[in-house]
């Protein structure tokens, strides 16, 4: 354990591209505690639908980095090969994510959370209401993993060719993923809060128009 308090893990908790130790094995009774964790997200009728794919084989890796590579450079090769015309930020986050996408293969465990529904297809309509019932678990998971020396790297790339892994992982027809999160040792042992807009510039009170960055953030809502 970390010892961190509950802000601090709820504000360093980060996906880590360069800092995964790719060289120090992950104790599988880790992470399964960790997803013991996770198994207590809130999901929709308490169905627990949830299934979790825990990847240790090196052969398994290496295999799904090969098709998570592909997907990588297919989305974001254009960008890489002219870096002039992306913007700094996203070219730094581009550079640490084709980091990653390169040395996959060499994270000791990878986590794979999906769903198990009842028919090959998403259901039409509000896809929010059906991955709550797992996304909420695939966060679970990393902040307990978090808390117990490891850290995870949030990426969904994989997606881009998510009947391929099915295939190559056996999935059935009726199961689907939601994310990957790579997971290791940390090359470093402390994080700090990642940068993100001031609250003022999203925060709406009693419908969009009425925006704290307009009218100055208050400690309640305005009455009327």
């Amino acid at each position: 354990m970390t010892g961190l308090s509950g802000e601090e893990l709820l504000t360093t908790t980060r996906t880590v591209r360069r800092g995964l130790d790719l060289t120090r094995p992950v104790d599988p009774a880790v992470v399964e505690d960790c997803l013991r964790i996770a198994l207590q997200a809130p999901n929709g009728n308490n169905r627990q639908r949830w299934r979790w794919l825990v990847l240790t084989d090196p052969l398994v890796r290496s295999q799904v980095a090969d098709v998570y590579r592909s997907a990588f450079y297919t989305r974001n090769g254009a960008a890489l090969r002219e870096p002039d015309h992306v913007p700094d930020a996203t070219l730094r986050v581009l550079t640490a994510a084709r980091h990653l996408a390169d040395r996959l293969h060499e994270v000791p465990v990878l986590v794979i959370p999906c769903l198990q529904l009842d028919s090959e297809e998403l259901p039409s309509g509000n896809q929010a209401g059906l991955w709550s019932s797992l996304l909420p678990a695939a966060w679970n998971y990393a902040l307990a993993a978090r808390s117990r020396g490891l850290v995870t790297a949030w990426t969904t790339v994989h997606l881009d060719r998510e009947r391929q892994i099915a295939d190559l992982l056996g999935l059935p027809r009726t199961v689907h993923q939601g994310a990957l999160l790579p997971t290791a040792h940390p090359l470093r042992s402390t994080f700090r809060p990642g940068p993100r807009q001031p609250l003022e510039q999203v925060l709406h009170y009693n419908g969009w128009s009425d925006t704290a960055a307009r009218d100055g953030l208050t400690t309640e809502p305005r009455r009327t």
